[in-house]
């Protein structure tokens, strides 16, 4: 699955270029730099690569989400929908700038239900997030349809290079947003990219990045500032990781294409077992092997034998990470500040979301096993999940 599977020479070189000009901040220093940009040039390759015409680099996929939701200006108190199932940093990403997260269901791609736009919209939704989870796509197309003039924003954390319909997942709403942590597609180690459409988004995104600094065309400190920011900035080692990984985005998604329908085609063929709905199966990443149980009891028993054959899936139902039933510390408020903000409003209204709200994504992931798909698996690994398997489909 993630990036760092890969790493070798290309990375190495492309940081030592870093090394020998001494400048590891992203702007300035012109003189001491000698040409070298590795931060720009990553920008500039990923909206190449994906088709956008702008690319901003950060420093995390969850900075990626709030400088782009700033970009839009959502503020206090505004709604943006987003679904039950994905990484918490896309609703903290929301509570962070004071806005309230709308927690939507999802379908049977795992991702926002289309449905769910509309019937959650209220006066006060200023965004849609879709999440494009374990590598492949929502309906996006459908997404942007049912939300109308509210702006989608897609959090493609998990789907660095895929597409839907021949286009890359990331430019069909007004902003995209990637994320390049350690366990990602390609990987900075940490970083993030902001991609849009929108000159004006990407100004406003490129100032509040960097503390409301000006960086047109290319330069920094030309203000006067438009307004105040913060710091979400990728250094020019990050940059030049990304360039290296970039360049290896394809070959990782052929071999893990190929390694996920081998464990597929096994599986295919055993009584009681689906696969997610996947709206554009060519536009899959593959990073993920998702599918179903007839019931949670079988998805359990399944699991079990699957672990004690040292081939276990992910149980997203009891994860913590991803799922909105386990997420506790939203449930009960938990905030750092003394006033319990941004549960509690200082004119009283109390956001709450009780872990019994989605039904449909409760029952969705109660039957659902995840594997992760490597880069690299040996004939080993293959035979050790088909045994595995074989064994599992005792409980069907």
């Amino acid at each position: 699955m993630p990036g760092f599977e890969v790493l070798g020479q290309e990375e190495k070189q492309e940081v030592l270029e870093v090394f020998e000009t001494g400048v590891l901040f992203r702007y300035e220093f012109g003189d001491q730099r000698r040409g070298v940009y590795k931060v720009r040039q990553f920008e500039e390759a990923f909206a190449q690569y994906t088709g956008a015409a702008h690319a901003l680099a950060v420093s995390s996929g969850t900075a990626a989400l709030k400088v782009a939701l700033a970009a839009l200006g959502v503020s206090p108190g505004d709604e943006v929908i987003v679904p039950g199932f994905t990484f918490v940093a896309t609703w903290e990403a929301v509570l962070d700038l004071g806005a309230v997260p709308v927690m939507a269901e999802i379908d049977r791609t795992l991702n926002l239900d289309p449905a769910e736009v509309k019937a959650k919209m209220t006066p006060k939704t200023k965004a849609v997030i879709p999440v494009h989870m374990l590598g492949s796509m929502a309906r996006i197309d459908q997404i942007i349809a049912a939300a109308g003039a509210v702006p989608v924003l897609e959090d493609t954390a998990q789907a660095c290079g895929g597409t839907y319909q021949g286009r890359a997942l990331g430019t069909f709403g007004r902003l995209g947003t990637f994320s390049f942590d350690s366990v990602k597609t390609i990987t900075t180690g940490e970083g993030g990219m902001v991609i849009t459409n929108d000159q004006n988004l990407w100004t406003r995104a490129s100032e509040y990045h960097d503390h409301g600094h000006d960086h047109a065309p290319v330069g920094r400190g030309n203000e006067g500032r438009n307004f105040f920011g913060f710091n979400y900035r990728m250094m020019e080692l990050q940059g030049a990781l990304g360039l290296a990984q970039l360049r290896k985005l394809p070959m990782i998604l052929e071999k893990q294409r190929a390694n996920k329908k081998r464990l597929k085609d096994h599986l295919a063929g055993l009584p009681g077992i689906a696969f997610r709905e996947l709206p554009d199966p060519d536009g899959d990443t593959a990073t993920f092997l998702a599918f179903f149980l007839p019931d949670p009891e079988k998805a359990k028993a399944f699991n079990q034998i699957l672990n004690e054959n040292k081939a276990g899936a992910v149980y997203f139902y009891n994860n913590t990470w991803h799922y909105y039933r386990c997420w506790e510390h939203l449930h009960e408020k938990k905030s750092p500040f003394r006033t319990g903000w941004p549960f509690h409003y200082l004119d009283g209204r109390v956001l709450d979301y009780p872990p019994e709200a989605l039904p449909r994504t409760a029952e969705i992931l109660s039957r659902l096993l995840v594997w992760p798909i490597n880069v690299k698996m040996s004939e080993d690994d293959f035979t050790r999940f088909r045994t595995a398997v074989d064994q599992a489909a005792k409980v069907l």
